[in-house]
């Protein structure tokens, strides 16, 4: 706190009025679904990110990432989307999320601080959406709720950084507990809190250094003619989570599908899997079951690497090598460890819940990994962190 007051105070002279911290995120398994109105799990983590800012007697906004050691700056009456802005995009996002909804925002200094950067892909530009929305509040007094937040953070997203499906990214930054995880339901806009009681696990969260080159186009996937196949494969179950699930005949499946190229083919099962995998993953979180959970987390990245097909050598690589880590592995019926790919896909991320005792091993695979693949990767160890909150 120290250390972002005083980078505040020398960057504009002033002392910040409001600091807001929010934390970062990573997704477990389901977020590929989103346009399917499916469901998400993820887990907000100790990354931290803080924001503090001051007013201004004028109408201009500065930004300051220190970390990033990068300047920024903007005026209210001209508040545009410029490539160049990078992370600064996101906090004048939530500025015209207030204003294009009836707030009246001042002009603001804003000072950034975070040892992770945005590229990692672990959720940080989400965390500086939200502490920026928090602090804004919180500086000029709005008479804001929670839901409303929810809204500006919509416009902001949808309107002008022209994004799509974050709404497990909001909910999991904003209303997180400790040693907990979030699903997020799509169809129904609600998300749960669900307790992660694995203390004999460490979660370690690996920016795996592999620049993404996307080989297909997501979007291409994300038609409504595909959602309407898929939802011809749905069963009411009402003694499931969520009221239904996905037909699990293969002939039948093969035949609504058959309407469609190969690859699309296997991309759908794919989405079908997932949802599988995430209900598979609660029920073993309600019953402290952690093979069952590591089974669903394995299966769902096998499922992105063969089917999706948005994994890497480099990434597989590493997996590959977390099942080895056990002396006498039993991955099919009882894994110890798991881990899958992260984010967008396509390189860059991953995540994994190592034993205690196995952490150490990891650890060195990834130096091997290094050497072998020549790609320097970083690795964090976190736990599950609690949602935005003001300083």
């Amino acid at each position: 706190m120290d250390d972002i007051i005083q980078a505040h105070r020398e960057e504009y002279d002033a002392k910040p009025d409001v600091i807001a911290k929010a934390p970062g995120r990573f997704h477990l398994i389901g977020e590929h679904t989103w346009f399917f109105r499916d469901k998400t799990l993820s887990m907000a983590v100790d990354l931290p990110v803080y924001v503090a800012v001051s007013k201004r007697d004028d109408t201009n906004l500065k930004f300051n990432f220190v970390q990033l050691d990068e300047k920024k700056k903007a005026n209210l009456s001209s508040l545009k989307f410029k490539k160049e802005d990078r992370w600064a995009n996101a906090i004048k996002s939530v500025v015209y999320g207030f204003t294009s909804g009836g707030f009246e925002c001042k002009g603001m200094n804003f000072t950034v601080w975070s040892e992770t950067a945005p590229s990692a892909g672990f959720g940080i530009t989400t965390a500086i959406k939200i502490a920026s929305a928090w602090a804004i509040r919180e500086l000029l007094s709005f008479r804001c709720s929670d839901t409303q937040i929810l809204q500006v953070l919509e416009r902001a997203n949808r309107n002008f950084l022209s994004l799509e499906n974050h709404k497990a990214d909001n909910f999991t930054a904003i209303h997180s507990k400790e040693n907990s995880l979030v699903l997020t339901d799509y169809a129904k806009n609600t998300y749960e809190v669900i307790p992660f009681n694995f203390k004999d696990h460490t979660i370690v969260l690996t920016d795996a250094g592999v620049p993404r080159v996307t080989t297909w186009n997501e979007e291409s996937l994300q038609q409504p003619e595909n959602v309407l196949l898929l939802g011809e494969l749905k069963e009411q179950r009402s003694n499931l989570y969520g009221g239904w699930h996905y037909e699990e005949n293969n002939a039948e499946v093969n035949e609504v599908l058959s309407v469609v190229n190969e690859d699309t083919r296997r991309r759908l099962i794919c989405i079908m899997q997932e949802h599988k995998c995430v209900l598979d993953a609660r029920t073993a979180l309600e019953k402290k079951d952690f093979a069952s959970f590591a089974r669903a987390v394995n299966k769902s990245h096998e499922s992105l690497r063969d089917l999706y097909e948005i994994s890497c050598p480099e990434i597989d690589w590493i997996l590959k090598r977390v099942q080895t880590l056990n002396d006498k592995p039993d991955v099919l019926r009882t894994p110890v460890n798991c881990g899958r790919i992260t984010g967008k896909g396509f390189g860059r991320s991953l995540y994994t819940v190592l034993r205690n005792e196995d952490v150490d091993k990891f650890k060195a695979k990834l130096v091997e990994y290094e050497r072998i693949f020549g790609f320097t990767s970083k690795c964090y160890v976190v736990k599950p962190g609690k949602g935005v909150k003001l300083i």
